[in-house]
């Protein structure tokens, strides 16, 4: 097995604190050994193993790959129209996702495949290195269906989203039946996860408890939109069934802050119980002109915080993590460490693949990703800056200088 060494790294961001100083324990002078898929070795450069092959980081920093734990990514069509509307005033509403699901459904397989290989390809020159994507532009079993079976050819995690909105025309309750059963059946094979739309115009609290109780029937992991066009009982929802993350969070109460923090706060009592992630998507925030979510409240409480892209044609046409971080840094309150941690490790805990054995859309088990220590997925990024800081300190400028996944470079 070929062993590579990545010396002379400025700044390493591991996100192991027992491997270096502060939030996402950081080393100076750092190096790195990648056997296979796997790090080897982290520590200092002055004392690292020799290696088959040598890659000079000539003082730059290393962090990991990105983790984007929140994506929209098989659709066809184009929603430039809203975004203008919406630009000029126009309060956003969740029925544009209709105008996504015709366009969809109307694509034939080349096409959606096509488009979403381009976007993965983006995500990986900007360092995205793991990559989440739902269903939910499709809305009928068959073309959710195709949906899940193309994104698993592509995206490292699949989410079933057939509770995004009730398509146009159908019956609410008929279209609920079809969500929990038949359409459950056909793509519970090819995804690892349910979503729901707990939203004014989408989902109310009682359906949006059946899809996660169905989900939970069928053995799946479960995620929740919530609380991003106001208070609802989106996060109430996501605490209470143990999922995953719930995602949006403009609109939170302080029992719904303190609801995150506390499933947390079980988790690491021994209860059992799973935490529930609070992911954070300041580019949807910005687009739709909404409140940014208290990303420094839900830290400061004690809650495990995640920040994604949230890609999707109507109301976060972007995959820039890079972009997501500096936002978070800029106008949400994060240190630069804080929100590379959450861009990173926070996304790997929303999936569920922070530990060893988590697996792909294929069932291949993989090491856990999110952090640079040894036996964690060789997933890393190289910046054109001595430090992370850069990341926020020059916002918006292509600072991904290389990128390997899985041991491989890729960009």
């Amino acid at each position: 097995m070929t062993a590579l060494l990545i010396t002379g790294i400025g700044e390493l961001t591991t996100n192991d604190e027992s491997l270096g100083e502060g939030v996402g324990g950081r080393l100076r002078d750092a190096a790195v050994v990648i056997e296979g898929e796997r790090v080897a070795w982290v520590g200092s450069s002055a004392v690292a193993p020799a290696a088959d092959e040598r890659f000079d980081a000539t003082g730059r920093a290393v962090l990991p790959g990105w983790v984007d734990s929140h994506t929209h990514m098989v659709f066809a069509g184009d929603r430039t129209a809203e975004f203008e509307a919406r630009m000029a005033g126009e309060a956003y509403a969740a029925g544009g996702i209709n105008v996504t699901v015709e366009a969809t459904r109307s694509a034939p397989d080349a096409e959606l495949e096509q488009n979403l290989a381009r976007l993965v390809h983006e995500a990986r020159l900007g360092g995205t290195t793991t990559i989440e994507t739902k269903t939910g532009y499709g809305l009928t079993i068959a073309d959710e269906a195709r949906s899940a079976r193309i994104a698993g050819r592509h995206v490292d995690a699949v989410t079933f989203l057939g509770a995004h909105v009730v398509p146009s025309g159908a019956d609410p309750d008929a279209y609920l039946d079809l969500v929990t059963g038949p359409m459950l059946d056909a793509v519970a094979p090819h995804v690892s996860a349910v979503d729901v739309f707990c939203e004014t115009g989408a989902f109310d609290e009682a359906a949006s408890r059946r899809v996660l109780e169905a989900a939970a029937g069928r053995g799946l992991a479960t995620r929740v939109h919530g609380n991003q066009l106001g208070e609802g009982p989106g996060v109430r929802l996501a605490v209470e069934h143990g999922a995953l993350s719930v995602d949006h969070l403009g609109f939170l109460s302080q029992a719904d802050i303190d609801a995150l923090a506390g499933s947390w706060a079980d988790r690491r009592g021994g209860s059992g119980r799973r935490g529930t992630v609070a992911t954070v998507l300041p580019a949807c925030d910005l687009s739709t002109r909404m409140p940014l979510a208290p990303a420094r409240r839900l830290l400061d409480a004690g809650t495990v915080l995640a920040i994604a892209s949230n890609c999707n044609p109507g109301t976060s046409y972007t995959n820039s993590m890079g972009f997501c971080v500096a936002t978070a840094v800029l106008q949400m309150g994060l240190t630069v460490q804080e929100a590379v941690r959450a861009a990173t490790l926070g996304g790997a805990i929303a999936l569920g693949a922070h530990e060893e054995g988590w697996c792909d859309p294929q069932g291949v088990a993989q090491p856990a990703v999110g952090a640079i220590r040894p036996g964690s997925r060789a997933d890393l990024q190289l910046l054109d800056a001595p430090s992370a800081t850069h990341l926020a300190y020059r916002p918006g400028m292509p600072l991904t200088a290389a990128v390997w996944r899985k041991g491989a470079r890729i960009a």
